[in-house]
This record gives structure tokens, C-alpha cells and sequence, in this order.
């Protein structure tokens, strides 16, 4: 009896061996199915499109970030809006700019509309707003203009964490599937025949969540960013009011 037992344990374990010719991870993806296949190069193509994103987005948040520093300070020690505006061009990145010259257009605007030739602090004389409201209203659409320039992209960001997991997901269900009818085709629960689909279920499910992952970190940090940018907006747009309050009306 023990002797038929020992055969018995010996012929299993020799029946669960991987195959000779097995080549790990790069065998198990050339061996799956093509719809797993497809799944795969979906999650790979998500992958990459938003690494890309987050280094397009980190290095451009950075440009922003230092030309608004350089911008504000410009701002501040500048005794006329037409020295600042003169800047404004090699200064691109920044979001300040773009409220900078909405609120200036819309300044010089009221004062060729009241027959004042000089433009805001380039003139020796004193000219007077016809209403703050309305370049109040010019800083606040330049304000959303900028933040939506700074949003552009993250959408993609926030789908890809969205969807990355479930579209791995959707691949783990299909090739579980795909190993329970290999079960019933065989008849037999053998390891060599189950592992090779659990497996290639499983790689669906780690690219998935490897492509989720770092996008939903980073689109929780951009997000922090741009609202940080927003804020920074907000600020410069009350001190520009202030100033052209105190000196044009």
C-alpha cells in the first residue's frame, strides 16, 4: 500500500510540472488568446499615453510655476501697467499673463471710449475707468480661459483611472472563462492545464491597475496645482482691481 501510494504522489507531482519548453511572463503573453491580447495592448497603449501626460504636465506646471514667481515680481516693482505689459511676451507659461492683458485691454478699451488717448499708466495725466465692474467681469473670463488651459489633458488622466482597472478586469473575467471551459474540454483540474489561463487572467489584472495607479496619483497632484494657480489668479486679479481703483477712478 505505501509503495502504490509513493507511484500515485510521484505520478501527480509529475503531471503538475511545467512544461520543458515554458518561457515565464513573455511565454504566458505569447500563448494567450487573442482577446487577451487586445486587452493588453488597450492597458498598454493607456499607459503610456499617460506617462506621457504626466511628464508633458510636470515640466509644464514647473515653466508655470517659475514664470509666475518672475511675472509677479516684475508686477510689483513696475511703476506703470505698459512696463508690465511689455514683459508679458517672454513670459508665455504663466496664467497671470493672460489676466494681466485682459484686464489692461479692457482698461485702455474704456479709455479711447472716453476720447483719453493714454493708456493705463503710460500717460502723464490722470484717466478715469468708466466701470471697474467691467474689468472685473475681463479678469474673472481671462481667470477661466487659464485655468482651463492648465486643466487640458487630465481629463485623459482621470478616464484612465477610471477605466484601466475595469477594462483588466473585463481581460481576468475572460480568461478564468476561458480556463474553466479547458477544465471541462480535458476533464482534468491538473495544474498544467488551469495554471496557464489563471495566469494570463492575473497579467490582465496587474496592467490594469498598472496603468491606473500612477494616473490617479498624478492627476490627484495636478489637480492640487492647478487649483494652487487658480488661487494665484484670484489674488492678482483683486490687487490688479485695487490698483486701478486707487489710480483710475
Amino acid at each position: 500500500m505505501y509503495t502504490f501510494g509513493s507511484s500515485l504522489l510521484a505520478l501527480q507531482v509529475q503531471d503538475a510540472a511545467p512544461p520543458a519548453g515554458s518561457g515565464g511572463m513573455l511565454q504566458i503573453l505569447a500563448d494567450a488568446s487573442p482577446l487577451s491580447q487586445i486587452v493588453l495592448a488597450i492597458l498598454i497603449v493607456f499607459s503610456i499615453a499617460s506617462w506621457a501626460i504626466i511628464l508633458f504636465k510636470t515640466l509644464s506646471y514647473r515653466a508655470v510655476a517659475r514664470q509666475t514667481a518672475t511675472f509677479l515680481d516684475v508686477f510689483r516693482r513696475s511703476q506703470k501697467f505698459s512696463d508690465v505689459q511689455a514683459i508679458c511676451p517672454s513670459l508665455p507659461a504663466s496664467p497671470l499673463v493672460g489676466v494681466f492683458q485682459a484686464g489692461y485691454a479692457e482698461m485702455t478699451a474704456q479709455f479711447r471710449l472716453t476720447g483719453q488717448t493714454g493708456s493705463p499708466g503710460s500717460s502723464p495725466s490722470r484717466p478715469i475707468l468708466k466701470s471697474l465692474e467691467a474689468v472685473d467681469r475681463a479678469l474673472i473670463r481671462a481667470a477661466t480661459t487659464e485655468v482651463n488651459k492648465l486643466e487640458r489633458r487630465l481629463t485623459f488622466l482621470a478616464t484612465t483611472a477610471s477605466v484601466a482597472p475595469f477594462i483588466g478586469l473585463f481581460g481576468t473575467v475572460v480568461g478564468i472563462t476561458l480556463a474553466f471551459q479547458r477544465i471541462g474540454a480535458t476533464g482534468s483540474t491538473n495544474l498544467a492545464v488551469v495554471g496557464p489561463g489563471i495566469s494570463e487572467a492575473l497579467i490582465a489584472t496587474a496592467a490594469g491597475l498598472f496603468a491606473a495607479i500612477p494616473a490617479v496619483v498624478f492627476y490627484n497632484h495636478f489637480v492640487h496645482r492647478v487649483k494652487d494657480f487658480s488661487a494665484a489668479m484670484d489674488d492678482f486679479a483683486l490687487e490688479f482691481l485695487n490698483i486701478a481703483e486707487r489710480n483710475f477712478t
